[in-house]
């Protein structure tokens, strides 16, 4: 008698049943791109108009692409930027830098003469080049800083003296650029330097007076005469004429500094020093009578 064995089946261990995993909603997905949005130091808003500008940038670039097809390059870049412009990215703000002197306005107007706010159709190049032609901008950077502002940077001009020509006074660099008018009662206190060509002459007027650094500060004004030499003019009333040419000048006013220093010529009732001939010294007295003073004679 055959027996026929039946193998009973091993009842599954529990631990063994691997449980089934939930899908993840879709609320509890991150995406990768989504934590890089939100890791960005931006505002959404601002990634939307930097998108928009991205976008619209790519169609005006197809724009002008066909335009220049048919021979209209510029009518599809300008309609391309105004639709940039519609959506946001136009002149809305100006920010400004570096301004001391100069008048906030004027900046303003130079910015905003434009025919068009659209930001791609702002042109930079043209802002700074009217910004140069103001007498206080010696130098101006302009940028783009999206997605609604122009910036603008300004290096001014220093004031170095007061230029007197013809009865007006004006403020002038070093370089003897025109900044701006000033009236008599609002002077600042920079050196006068008067006559036709005079701005010009500044800076050898600075390197004349390092000559005599003592006389500085009793100089009330110099006169630039028939654009050749100075006449300077002194506190005390009294008028030095220097003679032509940088170092002849220099020479004959070191010379006056250290008469004056021996024998203290300003302030005694002299009425004009003439050193236009530098080997001497003619004083001109209030009687009109003239004589020369050197290193011996006395006061």
């Amino acid at each position: 008698m055959s027996r026929t064995s039946t193998r009973r089946k091993q009842p599954q261990r529990r631990g063994s049943v691997k449980p089934k995993r939930r899908p993840q909603s879709r609320g509890q997905r991150v995406s990768i791109l989504d934590q890089a949005v939100a890791a960005l130091p931006v505002s959404e808003e601002t990634l939307r108009r930097v998108s928009a500008w991205t976008i619209f940038s790519a169609v005006a670039a197809l724009a002008i692409a066909v335009a220049t097809w048919f021979g209209l390059p510029q009518a599809a870049y300008v309609a391309a930027a105004e639709t940039v412009g519609r959506t946001g990215l136009r002149v809305s703000q100006i920010e400004l830098s570096g301004l001391k002197r100069m008048d906030r306005m004027t900046v303003y107007a130079a910015a905003l003469d434009q025919q068009s706010q659209a930001m791609p159709l702002v042109d930079l190049g043209a802002v700074r080049n009217r910004l140069l032609q103001h007498g206080w901008v010696e130098d101006a950077r302009v940028s783009r800083r999206l997605p609604d502002t122009l910036s603008i940077d300004i290096v001014e001009r220093t004031p170095a003296a007061i230029w007197q020509n013809e009865g007006q006074l004006m403020l002038i660099d070093a370089d003897g650029v025109l900044l701006a008018p000033v009236t008599p009662d609002n002077m600042p206190d920079l050196p006068l330097v008067i006559g036709d060509g005079a701005n010009a002459q500044e800076k050898n007027f600075r390197a004349l007076m390092e000559a005599a650094p003592a006389l500085k500060p009793t100089v009330k004004a110099a006169t630039w005469v028939g654009n050749r030499r100075w006449n300077l003019t002194f506190l005390s009333g009294e008028t030095l004429e220097l003679p032509e040419g940088d170092l002849p000048a220099a020479r004959a006013l070191a010379k006056f500094a250290e008469l004056d220093g021996m024998q203290g010529l300003l302030g005694k009732g002299y009425m004009r020093f003439d050193m236009r001939d530098p080997t001497k010294l003619v004083v001109r007295m209030p009687d009109d009578a003239e004589r020369t003073i050197t290193d011996e004679a006395g006061g």
